[in-house]
């Protein structure tokens, strides 16, 4: 991890130099033109296979748009937009869920004839590319906005490209709008100190998330209680199960931090994707603060479109359970994420039933009093310790392999046994820290950063280089990739 650190370190160091440097000397346009050519590089180092796959889909996404806003047949631009969504999907459907088919078609062929179940290597297709999911959905977003009238069809292709390429976001999001990105690629960028003291306040803050919180917990706790559970005592179970809630969130959450940071190093803007989700009332509550872009994206373009919550309460539930599945499955072909997407689906579903039925109780006249001893301390606290319970639930089936290591887990913590060897300080110590961190009140971390904003530029990089430091101490040999990029 530290390695990989250190070579995107020097990375970004000579496309900030080099991008800056011809904003000032050669203009917007070779900019644009350089942040693409960096951004595809970055994309190359993955794969370069894969490098005219996200082009072809971007070329083929900004055409049909075009085409699509100077047609005035409804019929046409249907046909068209279908046609954009059945390339985007396919494209997705192909490289991440071929092989995952071909495995069920196998499995089923096998429980019909008796025979084992296999799969012909020649019948395989490579890994899935990297970030495909996030950089499908974006460039699909856009030409559903333009066909719905919400954004005109871009005029240059190359900003359109580096949109969808833009290497911050482009291996594992967020997932940003193109209402939100394309026009800054548009207007010359700046770099005011501020902005400069929070880009470098958020990608310290990611880095720290991601090797001192998130990587020790993998190493130390998560990965060895889930890969023999049975080694373990119930509490020790408990623990991997609290600490894979903390890793998930410290890896993706960093990961988000380092992106928005860059990006506005480089003078862009990315949103918030993020807001102590762990810290949620309950599940609609914690898809309103977890991965905010993708779920966001879900409501815009998936749950809307199959009616919302404009139609009986029972289509409503429907719907809720249709995009939470595909929601899971978009995390990978695995019948896990399919049932980590249902349980979120009814969690969702029974959560909207039972505020739907304190409503219709509420009489008229205590709408006040009723929402004032809802709103108390207790009862707040303990619908926030059962969501979050309900959530790392849900977490066990999105991390495991099988249904029958789920159940193995599941089962040990049934033992109920508290030996706890395999706990020691410093690892309880770290896993406090990352799930408590949600509870400090927002107004202390926004005191943190300002603080190191309006820091001297000493003080700045002496702070940095302490964390430097505690990176230094804290790196594995074992590199830890980003959880978020196998999807």
């Amino acid at each position: 991890m530290l390695f990989n650190t250190l070579r995107y370190a020097e990375f970004f160091a000579a496309v900030f130099v080099g991008s800056w440097a011809l904003v000032r000397f050669a203009g917007i346009r070779a900019r644009v033109v350089f942040l693409l050519l960096v951004s595809y590089g970055f994309y190359a180092a993955w794969d370069w296979r894969y490098l005219p796959l996200i082009f072809a889909s971007s070329t083929v996404d900004f055409l049909l748009a075009r085409a699509i806003a100077r047609e005035a047949r409804p019929r046409a631009r249907r046909a068209m937009l279908i046609a954009t969504v059945a390339l985007n999907l396919g494209f997705l459907g192909f490289f991440k869920y071929w092989n995952f088919a071909l495995e069920n078609a196998a499995a089923l062929r096998a429980l019909l004839t008796g025979e084992p179940a296999s799969v012909g290597h020649a019948f395989r297709v490579l890994l899935p590319p990297v970030g495909i999911s996030f950089f499908t959905f974006e460039s699909m977003s856009y030409v559903i906005d333009v066909y719905r009238g919400e954004l005109p069809p871009h005029r240059s292709y190359l900003r359109y490209l580096l949109f969808v390429a833009f290497f911050p976001h482009l291996v594992a999001g967020p997932i940003v709008r193109p209402r939100d990105l394309l026009p800054q690629f548009e207007r010359a960028p700046s770099l005011t100190r501020e902005e400069g003291g929070e880009g470098l306040f958020l990608v310290a803050i990611g880095l720290v998330k991601k090797v001192v919180l998130s990587d020790q917990l993998a190493l130390n706790l998560v990965d060895r209680v889930f890969e023999r559970p049975e080694n373990y005592s119930a509490l020790e179970v408990l623990a991997g199960v609290y600490g894979y809630a903390a890793q998930i969130y410290c890896d993706f959450s960093g990961y988000t931090d380092i992106a928005i940071g860059s990006a506005l190093l480089l003078g862009v803007r990315f949103p918030k994707n993020f807001d102590a989700p762990y810290k949620a009332q309950n599940l609609a509550d914690f898809w309103r603060r977890w991965h905010i872009s993708l779920s966001t994206w879900l409501r815009d373009y998936l749950y809307i479109p199959l009616g919302g919550n404009r139609g009986s309460e029972l289509a409503t539930y429907r719907n809720l359970m249709i995009t939470m599945l595909l929601g899971g499955l978009w995390h990978g072909a695995s019948w896990n994420f399919v049932f980590w997407g249902f349980l979120h689906g009814l969690g969702l579903a029974v959560t909207r039933a039972f505020q739907r039925a304190v409503r219709r109780r509420r009489p008229e006249g205590e709408g006040r009093a009723a929402r004032s001893s809802l709103a108390g301390f207790p009862i707040r606290a303990l619908c926030v310790l059962l969501t979050f319970h309900y959530v790392c639930l849900a977490w066990i089936f999105f991390r495991v392999p099988t249904f029958s290591q789920a159940v193995l887990i599941l089962r040990q913590i049934g033992t109920l046994t508290t030996f706890h060897p395999n706990l020691p300080p410093v690892l309880v110590g770290l896993l406090a820290v990352a799930l408590l961190s949600h509870y400090v009140p927002e107004r202390l971390y926004e005191r943190a950063r300002g603080a190191f904003i309006a820091a001297p530029a000493p003080l700045q990089g002496a702070l940095l280089f302490l964390v430097a430091v505690s990176l230094h101490e804290a790196a594995s040999a074992a590199a830890v990739p980003f959880v978020y990029f196998q999807f």
